[in-house]
C-alpha cells in the first residue's frame, strides 16, 4: 500500500474455502480472507481482488503498521485515501488469483470513490499551489529574525521576542513536514524524503520517521483507543474511561497502565492540559531518540539519525550565545509554549470526538473517519496560522490533497456526510477547547470516582462526551 513502484511477487498460501464459477475466475469469502491477518500470512483485499502482501509489507514505505492493521479484510476505500493512481498498476505482482466472493460496496463508499476519482481527474492532487513556496520563505524570515535578534541584540525582550519567532516557524515547519511526509510538498518521492528529513529532523530535531510511523497508524485507526498512538498518553492524560482498564496499546505492543500514578495525574488532567501541551515537545524529542535507537526496521535510519544530530548541533550553539542561564532556559520555555499553541490544536481536532477499542474495519472507513475527527472553523486568512489541518476530517479523507484545496472541498464533503447522516463536526477554535475541557474533565471526575469506590457515578458524563 503505497506509491513505490518496487513490488514483491507473492509467495503461495494455501486456500481452505475456494469456488470455481463458469466465469473461470477463483474465489474465497471474506471469512475466509480473515484468517489471513498474520504477519507471516497477510493478505488484503482491493475492489474484490485479493492480494498477497505478507513481504511487501516487511519493505513498504508506509511500514507495516497499516498493513497489519487491516489484514484479512477489504482496504479499497484505504487504498485509494493514500496511494496515487500509478500505484494500481503495480498491484498485479502481489495479486493472488482470487476474487472475494461476497464482495459488496456501501453507497456511502461508492460516493466517495467518485469524489476521488473526479478529484483525481481535475488534477487537484497534483496542483499544489504557492503555499509552499510561500511557507518557505516565511519560516526563513522567522529563523533569520531569530538569529539576529539572539545575537546582535542585548535586550532581554527581543531574546525573548526571538524565541517566540523560533517557536511559530517551527510551527510552520511542522506543517511543511506534515506535507513532505504525505508526498504533497514536492514533485517526487525523493525530494519529499529530503525535504521531511531537512526540515524535520535538521530544523526541528523530531525525525520525520518518527512521524510518519506513528502518523501513518493515526489515519489509518483514527481514535481507537488500542490502535491510535494520537490518544495513547498514559500516565499523563486520558480522555475515555475505558483506558482505566489497561488496555494493551497494538501500535507499542505494551500495556497501558492505569495505576495510581496514572489516576492522580488524570484526577487533574483539566488543570494540567495545558501546561502539559507547553512541554510536549519534549516528550517528540524523546519518542525520536527511543526510536532512532531501536532494533525496529526504520527506512533511512542513518539519515534521520545525522539530520537529528545537525538539530543538536545549532540549536545548542544558538542558546548558548544568549548572555546568561535565566535567558537560556526563559529563551527555551518561551519557544516550547508558542509550538504548544499547535499541539492543542492537534489534540482538538480528536481528543473530544468518539473514541472506540478495537481495530479499524476497511469496510466502515469513511464513517470511523467522520466520527472520529472535529474541524476547527476560521476565516481564510488563517489559513496559514492552521496550516489547512483546521479542516481536519478533509484532509483524513484525502490526506494526498494539499492543503491549499482543502477548504475548497469543505462544502462537498460537508453534503457527502449530510446525504448519508454521518457527523460532521465544525467548532470555533474556541469551542473546540471547551468541548476538549469538558471531555478531559469528565475523565478526570471518573478516575477520581474510582479512587473512591464509585467508578460509575458519571457514567452520564461520558455518554454526553463521547455519545
Amino acid at each position: 500500500m503505497c506509491e513505490d513502484s518496487t513490488m514483491v511477487s507473492p509467495s503461495v498460501a494455501v486456500v481452505e474455502v475456494l469456488d470455481s464459477t463458469t466465469d473461470g475466475k477463483k474465489y474465497i469469502t471474506s471469512e475466509e480472507l480473515r484468517k489471513h491477518n498474520k504477519p507471516s500470512d497477510l493478505w488484503i483485499s482491493i475492489q474484490g481482488k485479493v492480494y498477497n502482501v505478507t513481504e511487501w509489507s516487511k519493505i513498504h514505505p508506509g511500514g507495516d503498521i497499516p498493513l497489519l492493521n487491516l489484514a484479512g479484510q477489504d482496504v479499497t476505500d484505504a487504498f485509494i485515501a493514500f496511494h496515487p493512481g500509478t500505484a494500481w498498476q503495480h498491484l498485479q505482482n502481489l495479486f493472488t488469483g482470487y476474487h472475494l466472493k461476497d464482495y459488496q460496496v456501501s453507497d456511502i463508499s461508492k460516493d466517495y470513490r467518485k469524489l476521488a476519482s473526479e478529484f483525481s481527474k481535475a488534477g487537484m492532487f497534483d496542483k499544489k499551489g504557492h503555499g509552499v513556496i510561500y511557507s518557505l520563505c516565511f519560516v526563513s524570515l522567522l529563523l533569520s529574525a531569530c538569529v539576529y535578534g539572539v545575537l546582535y541584540s542585548t535586550s532581554v525582550a527581543i531574546h525573548m521576542l526571538s524565541g517566540a519567532l523560533l517557536g511559530l516557524a517551527w510551527m510552520q515547519i511542522a506543517y511543511l513536514g506534515h506535507d513532505a511526509g504525505h508526498y504533497q510538498m514536492m514533485s517526487t518521492r525523493g525530494w519529499n524524503k529530503f525535504a521531511g528529513i531537512f526540515i524535520g529532523n535538521c530544523i526541528t530535531g523530531i525525525s520525520i520517521a518518527w512521524w510518519k510511523w506513528t502518523h501513518n497508524a493515526h489515519h489509518i485507526a483514527c481514535n481507537s483507543l488500542d490502535y491510535d498512538p494520537d490518544l495513547q498518553h498514559l500516565p499523563m492524560l486520558a480522555v475515555s474511561s475505558k483506558l482505566f482498564q489497561s488496555i494493551t496499546s497494538v501500535f507499542y505492543g505494551r500495556k497501558l497502565t492505569f495505576d495510581n500514578l496514572a489516576r492522580f495525574f488524570i484526577s487533574y488532567q483539566h488543570y494540567t492540559y495545558y501546561p502539559i501541551m507547553c512541554v510536549a515537545r519534549v516528550n517528540l524529542y524523546l519518542q525520536t531518540i527511543l526510536l532512532l535507537c531501536s532494533k525496529r526496521r526504520i527506512p533511512d535510519r542513518a539519515y534521520n539519525i545525522m539530520g537529528t544530530l545537525v538539530f543538536w548541533t545549532w540549536f545548542p550553539v544558538l542558546v548558548s550565545c544568549l548572555p546568561n542561564w535565566p535567558e537560556r532556559v526563559a529563551f527555551v520555555l518561551v519557544s516550547f509554549c508558542v509550538t504548544g499553541i499547535q499541539h492543542v490544536q492537534f489534540t482538538l481536532n480528536h481528543f473530544a470526538a468518539d473514541v472506540y477499542v478495537g481495530p479499524p474495519k476497511g469496510n466502515n472507513w469513511f464513517e470511523k473517519q467522520t466520527s472520529g475527527t472535529i474541524d476547527i472553523s476560521c476565516s481564510s486568512y488563517m489559513d496559514w496560522f492552521f496550516g489547512g489541518l483546521q479542516f481536519q476530517l478533509e484532509h483524513h479523507l484525502f490526506p494526498r490533497l494539499p492543503r491549499c484545496h482543502l477548504r475548497s472541498i469543505s462544502p462537498i464533503v460537508r453534503e457527502l456526510c449530510k446525504k448519508h447522516n454521518l457527523p460532521y463536526t465544525s467548532l470555533s477554535f474556541y469551542d473546540a477547547n471547551v468541548t476538549t475541557l469538558k471531555t478531559l474533565r469528565t475523565a478526570a471526575l471518573q478516575a477520581r470516582d474510582l479512587a473512591n469506590g464509585a467508578p460509575q457515578n458519571l457514567v452520564w458524563e461520558a455518554f454526553n462526551t463521547h455519545g
